[in-house]
């Protein structure tokens, strides 16, 4: 039977092994251990991996295939959506106002699907601290003063990797995303990795490739010299 690869929390080289050896089942675990310091949450995400688990487990790392992407110039946007959009008169959103009502409120969201704590108090501290150091970055959807809607990631290069969203009113993600799309686009911003795959997604235009490709993506599209720049 084939295991995840073990990282030891103490190791400095912050090494993983490559995609390919992922599981197939379930698909995209690759390996499991090491710590959620920031220097090797960046090393991973350039190497298309990322951390999530739930409460009571072990560090997981996972590069699923295929993998889900959205262009910022492909997302579609419905005619009801742009209607919402173009009449939000007490509806407005801001960046990096409230990262971690975001973070709380995305906590308290089922991720793909799965019930369960998977934001951990340990993924929350570690993502905050990526925020604080302008890595981490938040789109909050407000209801005059209520936090109804929005969504978090990493900006790492012409790269953004999202982590999650929340909606507390109708279309409130979806605002969320569409201010991130165009947002990305006036940064220069290519590629947005949403991960695994979800009919939602794919409904607001994103689509599925092969990780091999994605990886290649990565590559091309990260900006290296922010992981050396980590202490």
């Amino acid at each position: 039977m084939i295991s995840p690869y073990y990282i030891d929390p103490n190791d400095s080289s912050y090494f993983f092994p490559d995609s390919k050896l992922a599981l197939l089942d379930p698909n995209g675990l690759l390996a499991i251990g090491g710590d959620l310091s920031p220097k090797r949450i960046i090393y991973a995400y350039c190497q298309g991996i990322f951390p999530w688990y739930s409460q009571g487990q072990p560090i997981l790392w996972w590069s699923p295939n295929p993998r889900m992407i959205l262009f910022p110039d492909k997302l579609k946007i419905s005619r009801s959506l742009k209607k919402r959009l173009n009449r939000s008169e007490h509806t407005f959103i801001t960046v990096n106002k409230n990262f971690q009502g975001v973070i709380q409120a995305c906590a308290n969201t089922p991720r793909h699907g799965i019930i369960s704590t998977w934001l951990t108090t340990e993924m929350q501290i570690a993502y905050t601290q990526l925020h604080n150091m302008e890595i981490a970055h938040s789109i909050e959807v407000w209801e005059k003063s209520n936090l109804i809607g929005g969504l978090y990631g990493l900006h790492i290069g012409r790269i953004f990797f999202g982590e999650s969203m929340f909606s507390l009113r109708s279309d409130a993600s979806k605002i969320a995303l569409a201010y991130l799309c165009d947002y990305l686009q006036q940064k220069g911003v290519s590629l947005i990795d949403c991960q695994v795959e979800s009919d939602h997604l794919l409904r607001l235009g994103a689509q599925a490739i092969a990780r091999d490709l994605f990886i290649r993506w990565v590559q091309k599209l990260c900006d290296p010299s922010i992981v050396n720049n980590l202490k």
